[in-house]
């Protein structure tokens, strides 16, 4: 398989880090020294070591040990919880790609796969002229889709994997969470993403089921093919 993944999502609070955590367990538990980044993350809380984020924190506790410094898991740690072209210019940031190209290129150095984790949708600026869906443009990274599983999520996977491939990235697979146990026609909304989708399901994962439980939901074979 590849030696990094992109986790791409519909939206933003649909479950990227619950997926990518999933993930990073399961190539643990296949042999795989494995790691999490978030590239560029906002909403993030002041600790004794600086600016950290909640997404990248469970992302490395979901990591093989020993754990790089936090500084090349989240190599932008933004304080405002907003889009973080806006959260970089309050805070007189300048996001930029080769910083975190560097970054990333050491956690590839020290690991078997890297599961890089975007911020937001796949479209979300960046800086000006710049978007999440660079990063994996740029380092040509397959892109692994998560599907909030609620009421609209068909019209938002369609359109949001029509730019991922029309941006020339190749769709590795797509995972489902159920983010809304309660949403009506679940198997038939599955069952149209299967079809209209470009890519095999590697798992839907079940709601309020801790990542390394939900390990038994993904189908890794798909992606270490």
């Amino acid at each position: 398989m590849s030696t990094a993944l992109f986790i791409a999502g519909t939206d933003t609070g649909i479950g990227k880090t619950h997926a990518s955590c999933a993930l990073l367990h399961a190539l643990r538990a296949a042999g795989l020294r494995s790691t999490g980044m978030k590239p560029v993350a906002s909403g993030c809380i002041e600790t004794m070591h600086g600016l950290q984020n909640e997404d990248a924190l469970a992302l490395r506790a979901a990591s093989s040990a020993p754990l790089p410094p936090y500084s090349r898991s989240n190599p932008v740690a933004l304080r405002e919880p907003l889009s973080p072209h806006l959260a970089a210019a309050h805070e007189g940031v300048t996001i930029a790609l080769p910083p975190l190209r560097a970054a990333f290129d050491a956690l590839c150095a020290e690991h078997d796969v890297v599961v890089v984790e975007s911020v937001g949708g796949w479209r979300v600026p960046l800086a000006p002229g710049l978007f999440a869906s660079d990063i994996a443009k740029a380092w040509e990274l397959p892109v692994v889709f998560v599907v909030g599983l609620r009421l609209g999520c068909l019209s938002h996977s369609l359109l949001s994997v029509e730019a991922i491939l029309a941006d020339g990235c190749r769709l590795a697979g797509w995972i489902g969470n159920r983010i809304d146990p309660a949403m009506d026609a679940l198997e038939e909304n599955l069952a149209t993403l299967r079809e209209l989708l470009p890519a095999p399901c590697l798992g839907v994962l079940p709601h309020g089921v801790a990542p390394a439980q939900a390990v038994a939901a993904l189908d890794l074979a798909r992606l270490l093919a």
